[in-house]
């Protein structure tokens, strides 16, 4: 009997995790996990600091790089590359049975860089030289000044994890600047296959911004928690409508590969809600759903998959959008806001890791 997991990747579905500290993949956790069928990990700066907050598992690499760094940014980004490195040849198996398919660990750029599309882009080449592994997707966020640094990352044949996406119109942007980017590299006589993108389309924080409006303006009862998968499941729609045209099929020829939808925070938000629902509801192929950890356990111990959910009832989904907008809430204001509180969000994290690393370093010094 194949687990919830397995079942997944028989519909075309790859799992990733969206957590990585150093004991996870030290003490064999990671490893465990892609025995069981996790096939990627994504990160962020939020989980970097809690993991380097937690215990002491850096403490030591911490005193040591203090002697030849004292920049607590610097001293960050040496520990997040041996963290990223160890993952990268944990799942490099993946990725070189599935030619590049799966198997991708991410790492994301400074988010205070997302209204900057020239620091983003150096920042981009940098850190995929300092972590020097294949496999390593580059988290850039959708932000319009991202746009264009996505381009021309994929274009100099760096792979990306495109992070932050909230919008269908953004969405369509974003599988637009990868497909420009897919053909400057094939112009510049790069190989497409060796380059590969995902777009991480976020869930669950669009239900939250949207019940919490929707809850305000009363009696609207029947539309709690059903955006976020309706906008998920349009989302997908224009995914296949971008990789299917005669442009994408001629560059798929010479070897591309199309930029999947990758469904981001899928962790449920409201206890009301069934916590494995925003993995169920968006089952489909060629997708990828990246879960937290305590998620991962839960599809294990009692997910209820079933194929192609990702399709059903579409123009019911493009239904729901007109009524949340008929109730009044405005779809691309939650959108907008989401965006927004997002990079804030992320670049808030950066800099209490940041701040929380130059205290750790104060302290191990003096000790």
């Amino acid at each position: 009997m194949s687990t919830p997991l397995q079942q997944l990747t028989e519909y075309g579905q790859s799992v990733w995790i969206d957590y990585l500290s150093r004991r996870f993949v030290k003490d064999g956790d990671l490893k465990g996990l892609v025995e069981q069928g996790v096939e990627g990990v994504t990160s962020n700066p939020t989980i970097f600091q809690g993991a380097i907050a937690e215990g002491d598992a850096y403490d030591e690499q911490i005193r040591e790089l203090s002697g030849s760094h004292d920049d607590p940014k610097e001293i960050f980004w040496q520990l997040a590359k041996d963290d990223i490195r160890d993952a990268c040849d944990i799942l490099r198996p993946v990725w070189d049975e599935g030619e590049g398919k799966d198997g991708w660990v991410s790492l994301e750029v400074d988010p205070n860089l997302a209204h900057d599309t020239e620091k983003t882009k150096s920042e981009a080449v940098r850190l995929f030289e300092l972590v020097d592994r294949p496999n390593l997707l580059i988290k850039i966020p959708a932000t319009l000044e991202g746009l264009p640094a996505i381009e021309d990352t994929i274009a100099r044949g760096i792979p990306v994890n495109v992070t932050l996406i909230f919008s269908l119109e953004r969405h369509r942007k974003v599988a637009e600047a990868y497909m420009a980017g897919i053909k400057r590299l094939v112009e510049g006589g790069g190989d497409p296959s060796k380059v590969a993108s995902v777009a991480s389309f976020f869930v669950s924080r669009v239900d939250t911004e949207a019940d919490k409006r929707l809850e305000a303006i009363g009696g609207q009862d029947e539309l709690l928690g059903k955006l976020a998968i309706a906008n998920a499941k349009l989302a997908y729609q224009t995914y296949q409508e971008v990789f299917s045209t005669p442009e994408w099929e001629e560059l798929a020829a010479k070897g591309a590969s199309p930029q999947r939808c990758l469904w981001a925070s899928t962790g449920v938000k409201n206890p009301n809600y069934k916590d494995t629902v925003y993995v169920e509801e968006l089952v489909g192929p060629d997708t990828v759903n990246t879960a937290p950890r305590e998620l991962v356990e839960a599809v294990l111990d009692h997910g209820e998959i079933r194929g192609n959910a990702i399709t059903e009832d579409v123009e019911g989904a493009s239904r729901l959008l007109d009524q949340v907008e008929a109730a009044g809430v405005s779809y691309d204001d939650v959108v907008q806001t989401l965006e927004k509180e997002g990079v804030e969000k992320f670049a808030k994290s950066f800099a209490d890791l940041i701040e929380g690393l130059d205290k750790k370093l104060k302290s191990l010094v003096a000790a």
